[in-house]
């Protein structure tokens, strides 16, 4: 069978889940639903499954990308309600399809969160948090495959934006998706590294949405 694709959510207790261990549920759901997934050949055959973007373990989204192979043909509606029934809390199959478009085209993701204060005030916060993303260049330690070193992550934010709000300071960005790659939980690391007066106590964020490099929604 050809190539398809899942775009499914990844909320509430399940963002808890390691990737490893999201990987190893996927595909007891693919069994427990009755669809045998493909396996590479060689001498140690891998099941043909993949997530484009592996999430970091306590950031929700609700666009997660899977790319999948089946043995057999398999009606993609009945297999989004199989599939459902077997997933844990907080997983949610929203659609299955046959991609046209490879992971590589991928660059851009729409990213909301919060940034809470225990007794700063938000709209102080809000103002100083706009000022701070305005700089030309936001240089932090990073690391790499190769250990530490410093790296501009300016260049990979877009878009971003803060609104003070009652459970405190509302972000939303648009952040490079690969390519590199920016954890979102890097803006919150800038801020403690460079700007701890304005550091939020805690940080938490969702991903929305997936482009490619021209904004143009990418499936």
């Amino acid at each position: 069978m050809n190539k398809l694709r899942m775009r499914f959510s990844k909320t509430g207790r399940a963002i808890y889940i390691s990737h490893l261990d999201l990987m190893a549920t996927m595909q007891r759901a693919f069994s427990r639903a009755g669809s045998r997934l493909k396996y590479s050949e060689g001498f140690n055959p891998r099941p043909q499954i993949s997530i484009a973007l592996p999430l970091s373990v306590g950031t929700a989204s609700v666009c997660e990308l899977m790319d999948f192979q089946l043995i057999e043909e398999v009606d993609i509606t009945s297999l989004v309600a199989r599939l459902n029934a077997t997933v844990p809390e907080g997983i949610t199959v929203q659609e299955i399809y046959e991609p046209t478009r490879k992971n590589a085209e991928l660059k851009w993701l729409k990213i909301e969160g919060v940034f809470e204060y225990d007794e700063r005030s938000v709209d102080i916060m809000q103002e100083q948090l706009t000022d701070f993303f305005v700089r030309g260049s936001i240089v932090i330690e990073k690391k790499t495959k190769r250990g530490f070193g410093e790296t501009d992550i300016r260049p990979s934010i877009r878009e971003i934006a803060f609104t003070a709000g009652e459970d405190g300071v509302r972000v939303s960005a648009v952040i490079s998706a690969q390519n590199p790659t920016l954890n979102p939980d890097l803006l919150a690391a800038a801020l403690r590294a460079l700007a701890a007066e304005i550091a939020p106590d805690f940080a938490k964020f969702t991903r929305i949405e997936t482009f490619d490099e021209n904004m143009m929604l990418f499936r």
